[in-house]
């Protein structure tokens, strides 16, 4: 089983990243509209994923700000904030920070993404959202 450290302390994470190469696993996740949405929504564009467990984490909020800056230099590419959080929470820390180059998609409804995934804490202090993870799909979702 793969294991992420949260301050210092190993915890387990359910199922396995997608392998370099391989097609991505199907994900339904809702926007900001609280619209379901799938990769299919994304089609014909790399796709960056920054999988956070919340928005209201120091680590997870500077690392969204500094994807929102370098979306904004690549083409043909959209970048992907996943977290626990509410679309309204998401929603405000975007407009707040002036975060417009990222879409925020919330697990909230679709737990089974985090598994899918391979990004779910399966124990500790954060047991049952995603630990932090970046992946990079091409156009084809591989």
């Amino acid at each position: 089983m793969t294991t992420v450290t949260l301050q210092g302390n190993p915890f387990a994470i359910d199922g396995t990243l997608p392998a370099v190469d391989s097609a991505a696993p199907e994900l339904t996740l809702t926007n900001g509209d609280l619209a379901d949405v799938t990769l299919a929504d994304f089609a014909g564009k790399r796709k960056v994923l920054n999988i956070v467990p919340s928005l209201d984490t120091p680590t997870c909020a500077t690392s969204t700000r500094k994807f929102n800056e370098s979306a904004a230099s690549l083409d043909n590419a959209v970048v992907l904030v996943v977290s626990a959080d509410l679309p309204f929470a998401a929603g405000r820390f975007c407009t707040t920070e002036g975060l417009d180059n990222v879409v925020h998609l919330s697990t909230f409804r679709h737990p089974e993404f985090m598994q899918a995934w391979g990004v779910r804490l399966a124990e500790g202090p954060l047991l049952g959202v995603t630990a932090r993870a970046v992946v990079v799909l091409d156009e084809d979702n591989e």
